[in-house]
C-alpha cells in the first residue's frame, strides 16, 4: 500500500517535523553534469608480491557510499613502491555515470549511436559483455550522456537514466526485469542538466530522488517486482543521491534536494526532519557525509558554503537537528567530500581542502586538480584531477602530502574512480581504463 505522509507548511530554519512531507525545489541550473563524477577504514598493510584483494564496489562511492575503500590499503604501497602500469583501456561511450563493479564485472552508463546504455565489462579484460538500451541520448554543452551510477544488489543492477528512466536488470545478462519512466509515471521533472542522482538500495527498497508531483519527490519500489512501496513529498529533484544514517538506532534516509536537507524513514517515507538550504539556481551536488554517531556535514558551491548539524532525538517520535558550524571555506560544486579521523576532505570549488571536523577550520589547501575528485584508501586519498592528474596523498591534519601520482591519457575526468580486485578503474568520456601497482622489473 503506497504511503502518502500529510504536509505540513513548516518554515523554521531547523524543524522536528514527525510526518510532514518535503517541498523540492523550483528549478536546478549548474554545471551538474558533473555530479555524476564525483567511518571507520581498513587498516595500512605492507607491499606484497601478489595483488591485494578489494571488496566490491556495488554503489556510487564506494561499499558503503561515504568514499570510502574498507580494503586493498595494499594496493598503495605497492603503488608508492612501484608506481602505476596500464593493464587495458577499452572503447566507452560519453557519459559521467561512475562505475560498480562485482564478481569480476564492471558496470557503467554511457551514450552512444545517439542513445543511452547500461553496459557490462569483464574486469580482467576490459571486453563488453553486454549492454541495454535504457534511454535516448541526453546532449549538452557540459557533455553528453547519462550522469548517474548503477547500484548493484544480489542479482539485480539498478540504473536510473539523464532523462528519468528507472531500469532493473539482470546483471549476469542484461535482461530487464522491470523498468519505469518516472516522467510518465510520477510526474518527473528533468532537472536542467539531467538526472543525476543515483539509486540507493536500503533493505529490499530501491529509493529515488525522482522530483515527482503528486507527493512523488522520493519513491521507494520493491527491488523484485518494481512496484511502488512508498512516496514522499513533491517538486523538482536536486543532484545529489541519497544516504542512509543510523542515529540512536533510527535509519534516516538523507536527501539533498534542490531547497533543503531532509530525512524520511525509509521504511515509510515519512519525514523525520527537514532543514532549509538554498543554493543559487538550486544546486545541492555533492552527496551528504554522516559522521557518526549524529553529525551530517553538506556542502554547496555557488558562494554558498558547508555546514556540520547534529541529530538529536527530541520529543517522542521527533527528531532536533542543531547546526554546529558554518563555513564559505568550503564549497562543493559537485564533487562529494569524505571524512576520516575527524578531518574532512573535499574540494573547494578547484581547490583540495581539509577542514577540522570540530570547528570548519581549514588545516590545508592545495591546487592542481581543478575540478577532481577523491576516495580513502587505507590513510591515503586517490585524487583524480579533471585533465588525468592521479594522485595518491596522505591523510593527516599538518599538509598535503603527495606519494606517488600518474599521469593518464588526455580526457575530461570528472568521474571517480573505482578501486576493485587489486585494480584501479578509470574513465573519461571516451575509454575505460584499468591500472594496476606495476611490478618492481616492469620500472
Amino acid at each position: 500500500m503506497t504511503r502518502r505522509p500529510p504536509a505540513t507548511g513548516a518554515k523554521a530554519l531547523v524543524l522536528p517535523i514527525p510526518t510532514a512531507r518535503a517541498t523540492a525545489p523550483q528549478t536546478i541550473l549548474s554545471l551538474l553534469v558533473l555530479l555524476a563524477v564525483c567511518a571507520s577504514v581498513a587498516p595500512h598493510v605492507g607491499a606484497t608480491d601478489a595483488p591485494a584483494r578489494t571488496s566490491d564496489w556495488p554503489q556510487f562511492r564506494g561499499p558503503q557510499g561515504d568514499a570510502i575503500a574498507t580494503d586493498g590499503s595494499g594496493f598503495a604501497q605497492r603503488w608508492i613502491d612501484h608506481g602505476l602500469r596500464e593493464v587495458w583501456s577499452a572503447p566507452l561511450g560519453e557519459g559521467y555515470s561512475a562505475l560498480a563493479a562485482v564478481d569480476g564485472v564492471i558496470y557503467t552508463q554511457f551514450s552512444t549511436d545517439s542513445a543511452e546504455f547500461l553496459g557490462a565489462f569483464d574486469a580482467e579484460t576490459g571486453a563488453e559483455r553486454w549492454r541495454v538500451r535504457t534511454d535516448r541520448e541526453r546532449k549538452d554543452r557540459f557533455g553528453d550522456g547519462p550522469r548517474a551510477t548503477p547500484a548493484v544488489n544480489g542479482d539485480r543492477l539498478f540504473a536510473l537514466s539523464a532523462f528519468a528512466t528507472l531500469h532493473a536488470v539482470d546483471r549476469r545478462t542484461g535482461e530487464v526485469a522491470w523498468s519505469h519512466d518516472l516522467r510518465r509515471t510520477h510526474g518527473a521533472r528533468v532537472p536542467t542538466w539531467g538526472v543525476s542522482a543515483s539509486p540507493i538500495v536500503v533493505d529490499d527498497l530501491v529509493l529515488i530522488n525522482a522530483g515527482g508531483e503528486d507527493g512523488a519527490a522520493v519513491v521507494a519500489f520493491d527491488h523484485a517486482t518494481g512496484a511502488e512501496r512508498w512516496r514522499s513529498g513533491s517538486g523538482i529533484p536536486g543532484y545529489s543521491l541519497p544516504i542512509v544514517a543510523t542515529v540512536e538506532g533510527a535509519r534516516h534516509a538523507v536527501i539533498f534536494a534542490g531547497d533543503r536537507l531532509l530525512a524520511l524513514d525509509p521504511a515509510d517515507g515519512a519525514v523525520r526532519w527537514s532543514v532549509p538550504w538554498r543554493t543559487a539556481y538550486d544546486v545541492n551536488a555533492a552527496a551528504p557525509v554522516f559522521l557518526p554517531p549524529n553529525r551530517l556535514f553538506i556542502s554547496s558551491g555557488y558562494d554558498t558554503g558547508a555546514a556540520l548539524f547534529r541529530i538529536d532525538p527530541a520529543a517522542r517520535g521527533t527528531w532536533r537537528v542543531v547546526s554546529e558550524w558554518k563555513t564559505r571555506k568550503m564549497k562543493n560544486k559537485f564533487s562529494s567530500s569524505l571524512v576520516r579521523d575527524d578531518v574532512i576532505y573535499g574540494f573547494h570549488d578547484k581547490i583540495l581542502q581539509a577542514l577540522d571536523a570540530g570547528t570548519g577550520e581549514v588545516l590545508w589547501r592545495h591546487r592542481g586538480f581543478g575540478h577532481g575528485s577523491l576516495f580513502a584508501l587505507g590513510d591515503h586519498l586517490v585524487v583524480l584531477g579533471e585533465d588525468g592528474e592521479l594522485a595518491l596523498a596522505q591523510t593527516g591534519r599538518e599538509r598535503y602530502r603527495q606519494a606517488a601520482d600518474h599521469a593518464l591519457p588526455r580526457g575530461r575526468y570528472w568521474t571517480v574512480p573505482t578501486l576493485f580486485d587489486g585494480r584501479l578503474y578509470v574513465r573519461n568520456a571516451q575509454r575505460l581504463v584499468a591500472l594496476e601497482p606495476a611490478a618492481s622489473n616492469d620500472r
